[in-house]
């Protein structure tokens, strides 16, 4: 039965105490708020970004590219002289967008850059200090254009390129569930050279056709461990898998672009995010929905002019 309680001329509802929603809260406050432990919440911030392999120069070839992630190493405990993902304790009063901007640019001194969220982390150990709760951020960016420079507890701030591999896969039915199994190894180098993170993974994917919308549960372990701090090689493997699906519906690459381009260009960088190389013929077909051509061209003494295009912003994500 509904229960009301009129307050100041107006209805309102009441639980079983004969509280109404302020009274409930003023009682809270006093007498339930340390009934429940309360964990720490953090945000780890995934900043990708596709450049030029440093290697000899041929002015006769396009310069390859690879995929980068911008990592900190930490100067204290825990995991002290480790790498990690750039991110940091929330704040009382911070919403969670806040502290991922805050912590982004006291570590790395990246700032005004789009994030989006990606995911969120609650393992009970991934902390050794207390309960963690961590929400990720993503955000794919023209390293170029950002001052990247170590703060805060950030002893050093690096770009590392990424090679990931799967080196092998399993098929098997358990209790009437299909489960496929991927062993996955990835690879990470800085820059300079100076270091190199080498870790497998387990990916168990899960799937249950018995009930009426196909279930599927993806589990993540860590085979072997390296030099990277808390659980961060799971996130950037989940922000690798996000990264090549939104190739697919939206147009992240083109934050890498400069405003003209060729397509060639441009496939390229769907390539070295991908991890794979594409026909020419079928990427042209998916991509010019996306793009313009313009009157502009691109070449000088070493390659043949190519028609230089640019990103058309009236494109509708559905006819890609």
């Amino acid at each position: 039965m509904e229960r009301i309680k009129m307050v100041n001329g107006q209805a309102e509802l009441i639980n079983e105490k004969g509280m109404t929603e302020v009274e409930f809260i003023e009682w809270y406050k006093k007498e339930e708020k340390d009934k429940y432990e309360k964990p720490s919440v953090t945000t780890d911030m995934l900043i990708f970004t596709v450049a030029d392999k440093q290697a000899k120069k041929n002015n006769r070839k396009l310069p390859e590219k690879e995929l980068k992630v911008l990592l900190i190493k930490r100067k204290d405990h825990p995991f002290i002289g480790k790498w990690a993902i750039p991110g940091g304790f929330m704040n009382m009063k911070e919403d969670l967008e806040v502290t991922a901007e805050r912590e982004l640019k006291e570590e790395t001194n990246v700032e005004n850059i789009y994030m989006e969220q990606l995911y969120t982390w609650g393992d009970v150990n991934r902390d050794p200090r207390m309960r963690v709760v961590s929400t990720s951020y993503m955000a794919l960016v023209d390293s170029s254009k950002l001052n990247v420079k170590a703060g805060d507890d950030a002893e050093e701030a690096k770009w590392f390129s990424i090679k990931r591999n799967v080196l092998d896969v399993t098929r098997e039915q358990v209790d009437g569930k299909v489960k496929i199994s991927k062993k996955i190894d990835i690879q990470l180098v800085s820059d300079d050279g100076e270091d190199r993170i080498i870790y497998t993974l387990l990916e168990e994917t899960i799937m249950d056709r018995a009930i009426s919308k196909t279930e599927t549960k993806v589990i993540h372990s860590v085979i072997n461990t390296d030099n990277l701090a808390f659980d961060h090689i799971k996130i950037i493997n989940y922000g690798l898998d996000r990264l090549q699906n939104k190739l697919e519906y939206t147009p992240i690459a083109f934050h890498l672009m400069p405003e003209y381009f060729t397509l060639t260009e441009l496939q390229m960088v769907y390539e070295t995010i991908l991890g794979r190389e594409l026909l020419k013929a079928n990427f042209r077909r998916k991509i010019l929905p996306m793009v313009i051509e313009t009157d502009k061209v691109k070449g000088d003494s070493a390659y043949r002019p190519s028609k230089l295009f640019t990103f058309n912003p009236e494109w509708v994500l559905s006819s890609f």
